[in-house]
């Protein structure tokens, strides 16, 4: 039996939705590039990974007004939120939680049929970025805002984040930013969902799962230990160098680099480290660029490492004052859109995954001659 550790290489099901190939992220047969070259709207990018076409003037006025009322978040769950800051979580685990706790207070959480599924999905979608912004204030000891109807998911979210409306520049990177996490062939959290969808469970259900599936520092928690470790050498003046050769000797990984797919270069990279450098020269925060270039330059040339989407992501997020423990989460906001267009196309395949594994522990034990052994006194307890 061959064993594929990982899944590494293994097909296990056929998407319309997302693709890689020849080093090209593709949604719905849209090439990334272009989709962020032409500045397309976040909101855009949900209904062709949910429709799989872009829409129509018209249809896109109506996604979004149907997105817009399902924005705001009830008392109760802002009183949860509250609840949730006096302890000693982790945000991703605040934003788990409380993704569970908007299907126990939605009566149709477990209809399953279409229309059903719609429903939640807007609501978890519209939902996300309020969420997140009303946990990042009041842990703060400030008041959420409510978000506004004229503002887009991208504006939005740093509106409601700071009380103020966001410099255009700020608003088009974080637009870019949701674009190009939006969804990615079938990544761990993805394929979690998927597993999720596959037994037929609820949306919540679903939803709930991918999240813990992307906290891990593996995966979507990797843009948060990125800049640790840029925070790291640059309080302590360490050199690069030297830095990273002692990560690398004591076989530690050095997140925001490598990827299970990519061998050459990550397509989103390039995007993520021109917002990067744009943004860092407008809040005067150069150091942060020049020494991403430096960690970069050092690992391509010694190590043929490259970066990934969470390399440069993390000083874009610090420029627009986000704190580090929050990317993670912004990672959320966008990837659930990728995650609910995926468990509607596997609800429409209904096929249960379940893949097998290969035992290699031991055989033919049997119960009676163990314990006539251990109380015999062959065998010691």
């Amino acid at each position: 039996m061959e064993i594929h550790k990982g899944l590494e290489g293994v097909v296990v099901s056929e998407t319309k939705i997302s693709s890689i190939v020849e080093n090209q992220l593709l949604f719905a047969g849209f090439n990334i590039d272009d989709l962020v070259d032409e500045n397309v709207q976040f909101e855009e990018v949900i209904y062709l990974l949910w429709y799989l076409k872009i829409p129509t003037n018209r249809e896109l006025k109506k996604f979004k007004q149907e997105l817009s009322v399902q924005m705001p978040i009830s008392d109760t769950i802002i009183t949860c939120l509250k609840i949730q800051t006096r302890q000693n979580l982790h945000p991703m685990s605040v934003l788990r939680s409380t993704v569970s706790l908007l299907g126990v207070f939605d009566p149709n959480a477990e209809a399953i049929d279409e229309h059903s599924t719609y429903q939640q999905s807007i609501a978890l979608q519209a939902k996300m970025p309020t969420i997140i912004a009303a946990y990042a204030r009041l842990r703060k000891g400030l008041d959420p805002i409510s978000p506004r109807s004229d503002l887009s998911i991208a504006a939005n979210f740093l509106y409601m984040l700071t009380g103020t409306e966001a410099e255009e520049v700020q608003v088009s990177a974080m637009n870019q930013a949701l674009v190009l996490h939006a969804d990615h062939d079938l990544n761990a959290s993805t394929f979690t969902a998927r597993v999720c969808a596959s037994t037929l469970s609820d949306v919540y259900s679903c939803i709930t799962a991918a999240i813990g599936s992307l906290k891990g520092p593996l995966h979507g928690g990797a843009n948060e230990k990125v800049f640790d470790m840029l925070k790291e050498i640059d309080s302590e003046n360490l050199n690069v160098e030297e830095y990273l050769n002692q990560k690398l000797d004591r076989k530690e990984k050095v997140m925001g680099f490598g990827h299970r797919v990519y061998k050459t270069e990550d397509p989103r990279k390039k995007h993520l480290k021109k917002l990067a450098k744009e943004l860092t020269a407008i809040t005067q925060k150069e150091q942060w660029y020049f020494l991403s270039c430096q960690v970069e330059r050092y690992l391509k040339e010694t190590k043929g490492l490259i970066p990934n989407v969470d390399f440069y992501s993390a000083t874009v997020y610090h420029c627009m004052d986000i704190d580090s423990d929050l990317f993670t989460l912004i990672f959320a906001m966008s990837r659930v859109s990728g995650w609910l267009g995926h468990i509607y196309e596997q609800k429409k395949d209904d096929c249960l995954i379940r893949p097998r594994s290969h035992y290699i522990g031991p055989k033919q034990l049997r119960y009676s001659e163990l314990n006539s052994k251990l109380h015999s006194g062959g065998m010691e307890a």
